[in-house]
């Protein structure tokens, strides 16, 4: 304590040096600070809420179905605030707002977080957390990077990992229960977003997906959502953010992630870092926005990294964490004084976040061991040598021994003593409606994303035209049997490898489907049925544009039933290599990884169905035997060609005939099978639902949550080499 408090006493006296005790008056445009001497008084009840009263009353206006209500008053937190504040902007009047939230109130008590470690569950991320969220405030989640932030909030969302594990009690209205699907919503700090979609309907899919009902019920639910989040000037504009579509904004792109979690009009709403990404203009706007919310009666919790003086006047209660540990939890005003107690008192041009930060971000002791061999204008740098870890244990002390530590345990205490309503769940969109939904979105999204879906049709049709122009006019002699063979094999084999064009189309539906499950939106079935579905119109498209012409300009068999069975063995060859492309991205979740694979997996199949199946030529290596028999493109052309010379015969010479199986053996091997073509086809069709079978596997067994296998796998083995 004599060390704590001896360098308490060197960073007062830093501070002060940097101005008297007299230019530290607090200033109306400073809200934040508070006089010397000032008493300082403890967190009041005065907003704590009561069971019996939660009934919300609305009113239903005249000539409509959509329901006023009035704002509620500004929290006491917030009123405290002196002029220089930033309030809540006043709705406009006549404005429609969504419907009046109940809210909930959240308690954690001595909550702890241990991630497996050297040792099982060895690495405590959260260490003994109290604190509490009230309807209609907001709660904001402050620390520097690796504080564990980002674990506390979703630890009180029941959201963490299985490697992680949680000890202490969660309340949901003094109850000690999880929240149920429909009552909170939770937002990534990464924007998960489908760009050839306009803002209203991007929402417009998602209230399908996540709400029971019928559609026509569902629109209105999304328009109270654009109203909540300010994007009324954007709803028809498309989300964007392609190399080639510019789209919103960062701020309003943000907006968009958090009206999805709101068209389920959630009591509790989870945040991770609202302000990601974001510049000063579009966090303050975002903040008012969320103030606005919460004004609806809503309980936001939400994590922050630093934030501007404006923004930090919005805040009703801040949880300080460094290291796990609780430094801090109260209202705003009452950290500043907090921090003043304890001897670092926030400068008066300086924004509290950024002090607060600078206090306990242990980063900063390597900048004060480069600055101690600089000199400024004033001599040595005397604001940056107080030793951060010291700073976190005298802010602790502070804390643990503070009225306002004592005053959370009582309020605790409080809001357990009896139990609230409890949240129900609000029912979910059937498996049917969402399949639906899905493939009518996907149909969507593949008629506008041309750069990803038009250009392969394009390409497949330019595949088509080149092959068939170079092998015209073979014939159907005995000698042109190998040329016909090779036409086959380069317009399957390159066709195929055509199909990386759609990679970068596949990981954003395997992003937005992470992100989506995360939310319990979706399900692995329901994609991949929507996806499959959705997938049928766009390959048969190109499997019957490109076989036509190849077909006719080659010269193949004039007959239509066996002009349709090379447009279905087409057909079905592009669904398998669909699953095949959706299987990598799956597994890598990197556009260069998966391109990369792919190219490799359609060469070593050509490179087989090449060098092994073609009698003509040598035998390929030994790996080339088994990658014949699961390369698609083996079944694909041996049908085509059993479909092409099945019933035909050659004559030799002015005697002699020889069927086509015989002709084609010589060339390539084939089944002397009459029905082997279609039970080639068959093949393809299971090894479609295979690929698909795979990849629900893996989405089941959350490898999506990795960002490639390969990180998967080596943190696995990281970890065997520990124990």
């Amino acid at each position: 304590m004599e060390e704590i408090q001896s360098q308490s006493d060197n960073y007062r006296s830093s501070s002060s040096s940097a101005s008297s005790p007299a230019s530290r008056v607090p200033s109306s445009n400073f809200f934040y600070l508070r006089k010397p001497g000032a008493l300082r008084q403890p967190i009041s009840f005065e907003d704590s809420p009561d069971w019996e009263d939660t009934d919300v009353e609305v009113r239903v206006e005249e000539g409509g179905d959509s329901i006023n209500t009035a704002t509620t008053p500004v929290s006491p937190s917030l009123s405290k605030l002196n002029s220089g504040s930033l309030p809540s902007p006043p709705l406009p009047e006549g404005a429609v707002v969504a419907r009046k939230i109940a809210g909930a109130t959240i308690v954690w008590k001595d909550l702890t977080v241990t991630i497996k470690g050297k040792r099982k569950y060895s690495d405590r991320v959260i260490k003994s957390s109290n604190g509490y969220a009230l309807p209609g405030t907001m709660t904001v989640i402050m620390g520097p990077g690796k504080s564990g932030k980002s674990t506390l909030l979703r630890s009180l969302a029941g959201r963490l990992d299985d490697s992680a594990k949680t000890y202490g009690e969660v309340f949901v209205n003094g109850a000690k229960s999880n929240l149920q699907y429909g009552s909170y919503g939770f937002v990534e700090r990464k924007n998960t977003l489908i760009g050839s979609l306009t803002v209203r309907e991007f929402l417009y899919y998602s209230a399908l997906l996540q709400l029971p009902g019928f559609f026509y019920q569902k629109k209105s639910v999304v328009e109270d959502a654009i109203l909540a989040m300010s994007l009324g000037d954007y709803a028809n504009k498309l989300i964007g953010g392609h190399c080639y579509m510019k789209g919103l904004p960062s701020g309003e792109r943000r907006r968009v992630s958090i009206a999805r979690e709101l068209v389920m009009r959630p009591q509790v709403l989870f945040i991770d870092e609202p302000l990601y990404q974001l510049d000063s203009v579009s966090a303050l706007l975002m903040m008012v926005t969320l103030k606005k919310l919460a004004s609806t009666g809503c309980t936001l919790i939400f994590t922050i990294y630093q934030s501007s003086t404006e923004v930090f006047g919005l805040y009703d209660r801040i949880c300080l964490l460094s290291n796990g540990n609780t430094l801090f939890f109260g209202e705003t005003l009452a950290c500043l004084q907090h921090f003043s107690n304890a001897g670092f008192p926030c400068p008066i041009m300086q924004s509290p976040s950024d002090h607060f930060l600078r206090a306990i971000n242990t980063d900063f002791d390597r900048i004060i061991a480069m600055c101690k061999t600089w000199q400024d204008d004033h001599g040595d740098f005397s604001s940056v040598n107080m030793d951060t870890a010291v700073a976190i244990r005298t802010l602790e002390e502070t804390y643990r021994s503070s009225a306002d530590a004592a005053a959370v345990e009582t309020m605790i205490l409080r809001l357990t003593e009896r139990e609230g309503p409890s949240l129900k769940s609000k029912g979910k969109a059937s498996s049917a409606t969402r399949i639906a939904v899905l493939t009518w979105r996907s149909l969507l999204i593949m008629s506008r994303e041309w750069k990803y879906y038009w250009l392969r049709l394009i390409l497949c049709m330019l595949l088509a035209l080149c092959v068939g122009t170079a092998f015209s006019g073979l014939g159907h002699s005995l000698s042109s049997v190998g040329t016909r063979v090779a036409a086959i094999f380069v317009f399957v084999s390159f066709a195929s490898l055509l199909s990386i064009v759609g990679v970068p189309a596949q990981l954003k539906e395997v992003k937005v489907y992470a992100c989506e499950d995360s939310n319990q939106h979706s399900g692995g079935v329901v994609f991949l049925m929507g996806q499959l579905f959705a997938s049928f119109p766009f390959l048969f498209l190109i499997s019957i544009s490109s076989s036509l012409v190849f077909y006719f300009l080659v010269g193949l068999r004039n007959d239509f039933s066996f002009m349709m069975y090379f447009v279905l063995n087409f057909f079905m060859c592009l669904l398998v290599n669909e699953g095949l492309v959706l299987l990598v991205a799956t597994i890598l979740q990197d556009m260069f990884w998966s391109i990369s694979t792919l190219v490799f997996i359609h060469v070593a199949m050509m490179l087989s169905a090449g060098y092994f199946r073609i009698r003509s030529a040598l035998p390929g290596p030994v790996w080339m035997y088994p990658v014949s028999y699961i390369a698609f493109h083996t079944y694909s052309i041996q049908g085509l060609l059993e479909n092409e010379y099945d019933g035909t015969s050659f004559a030799v010479g002015q005697v002699r005939t020889i069927t086509g199986y015989q002709a084609l053996h010589n060339v390539y091997d084939v089944s002397p099978d009459d029905d082997s073509k279609w039970r080639n086809l068959v093949i393809l069709c299971v090894m479609a639902v295979g690929y698909r079978v795979v990849v629900f596997l893996l989405l089941h067994f959350r490898v999506k949550k990795s960002s490639s296998l390969y990180n998967f796998v080596c943190c696995k083995l990281k970890m065997n080499d520990r124990r």
